[in-house]
């Protein structure tokens, strides 16, 4: 085998030695019939952000060819709300890249992704996966430059009290083993994650702890790298689908939902998102944010009010946005700076080789250029995301900011270097636009802000639509006051959108 591909975690990928881009029908067959492989998987979200699942028994090697090359019909009315069910037949067909084995099917499965498509062969336009296709392909036709994007997948495990070594409240940053009871589960997730392709950075336990009644609420996070946004997008929602049912066979509970008690941190999903040009990170040079960088900030300070339409889709998502609960409420950026909406952190950008040689005295180290780690972080969307648009929609945004007259100065003028949360620099959030507080409000965003992502065709107006109207319809335009810290009445509604996203 090569050593290219000795340690990869994904079985196709070792097996066929070649990378998942590369994938054919012909691979697929391959890997099928060798491995004594007996049923073939399509997966696809619904607009609930869900995967859904059609099962096929392969019965013969034509049976085979036949799925993986015709697809099959599935009722977009049942999926999607916004196509009518006069005209709700799609396709789906396979997208041979995705292909990953199934890490939890007793019977020897592949599992798939797929992509709709209308009678008339031409991709479903409203479709989200083909929405962010879209988005990207603009992108680059503007800037010149690819998009890449990595989520921070925020989560809580929620299961019986156990009070031996329970963690601190609301102080589990990076807890251990026997601290972090979670610890297993994260660590499996990661591993099936791996195998199916998604490129993950690290795992730990995060700041979130707390103990209900006889329940035990721990948070974790696991993050990927970044890579280009189609193949980001889908490792999360495959992420999502894993650590689900793998807290289904533990026999715990867990959730991405943005709030689930009041007074304690929720569970974002921050994107980290950075411009490339061949192997160079087009964000940072000599040290310094770039001029593209600055643009790409300007289109998501811009846009941030509409984009909370694709990130924070439910009504507890405005129970994160308040502050002192590590979420942005002021649209704002700053450097290494938690309390603004665009974070540009860390970047290895000068004395990597300084630290390491410290921490390693015998080493011999070289000095090498990490700008390519430099990325641009958009805090406020949650785990009730539509990963896919909310993906889709960071690129308008950065398209938006290049086509920005005074993006340069714009983007200047809301800089912070202060906790805009801290009473002293009241001042500062004053001056400073606030995100939408209800769905209500974010779908009026929208609805202002729609030509900026209805532009070069990339959402098509009846996605918007349906967007706008089933955020309106939570009217839940004064709920934070209603409720205030009303305890049993916002545990009814964590309820309700507990499994979000």
């Amino acid at each position: 085998m090569s050593s290219k591909y000795a340690l990869n975690p994904h079985a196709l990928v070792r097996f066929l030695e070649k990378d998942a881009k590369d994938f054919t029908k012909d691979d697929i067959i391959r890997y099928v019939t060798e491995n004594e492989i007996e049923m073939i998987n399509f997966r696809y979200p619904g607009a609930d952000g869900r995967l859904k699942t059609l099962n096929f028994i392969i019965n013969s090697l034509d049976h085979l060819d036949n799925i993986l090359t015709c697809g099959e019909r599935v009722d977009g009315s049942s999926l999607f709300p916004y196509i009518e069910a006069g005209s709700s037949d799609l396709y789906v067909l396979p997208r041979y890249r995705t292909a990953f084995l199934n890490p939890f099917s007793e019977i020897p499965a592949v599992d798939i992704l797929c992509s709709f498509y209308m009678k008339d062969g031409k991709p479903l336009e409203m479709s989200p996966e083909y929405t962010m296709r879209k988005a990207h392909e603009v992108l680059k036709q503007v800037t010149g430059m690819e998009y890449e994007v990595m989520g921070e997948l925020e989560y809580y495990v929620v299961s019986e009290k156990d009070d031996l070594f329970l963690a601190s409240d609301q102080k589990g940053y990076h807890e251990s083993t026997p601290f972090n009871k979670g610890r297993d589960l994260r660590a499996l997730a990661m591993k099936y994650i791996a195998g199916t392709g998604g490129l993950i950075k690290y795992g730990h336990s995060e700041v979130g702890n707390f103990t209900k009644g006889d329940l035990m609420y721990e948070q974790n996070e696991i993050e990927f790298l970044p890579t280009k946004m189609e193949d980001a997008a889908d490792q999360l929602i495959i992420a999502k689908w894993i650590l689900r049912t793998l807290a289904y066979q533990f026999g715990v509970d867990l959730t991405f939902a943005p709030k689930i008690t009041v007074g304690k941190a929720g569970s974002g999903l921050h994107i980290h998102t950075r411009l490339k040009k061949g192997d160079k990170n087009m964000m940072i040079e000599n040290g310094k944010l770039t001029d593209s960088a600055l643009k790409a900030i300007a289109g998501y300070l811009d846009l941030a009010p509409s984009l909370t339409a694709f990130g924070n889709t439910n009504p507890m998502s405005y129970f994160r946005l308040v502050p002192h609960q590590e979420a942005p409420t002021n649209i704002c950026w700053g450097d290494r700076n938690r309390s603004v909406l665009v974070r540009v952190p860390l970047g290895w950008t000068s004395g990597a080789g300084d630290m390491l040689r410290d921490a390693n005295p015998l080493e011999k180290v070289e000095d090498q250029d990490f700008s390519g780690k430099q990325t641009v972080e958009f805090r406020c969307p949650d785990g009730s995301s539509d990963v896919y648009l909310l993906i889709a929609g960071l690129a308008v945004a950065v398209r938006h900011g290049f086509e920005m007259k005074d993006a340069l100065q714009y983007a200047k003028e809301r800089y912070v270097d202060v906790n805009i949360f801290d009473d002293a620099n009241k001042g500062v959030a004053d001056r400073l636009s606030q995100l939408p507080a209800s769905c209500y409000d974010s779908a009026l965003c929208l609805e202002k802000q729609r030509a900026d992502f209805e532009k070069y065709g990339v959402f098509a107006p009846g996605l918007i639509d349906g967007l706008v109207a089933g955020l309106k319809k939570f009217d839940d335009k004064t709920l934070r006051q209603d409720l205030g810290n009303d305890e049993a009445k916002i545990m009814e509604l964590v309820q309700k959108y507990f499994y979000c996203g």
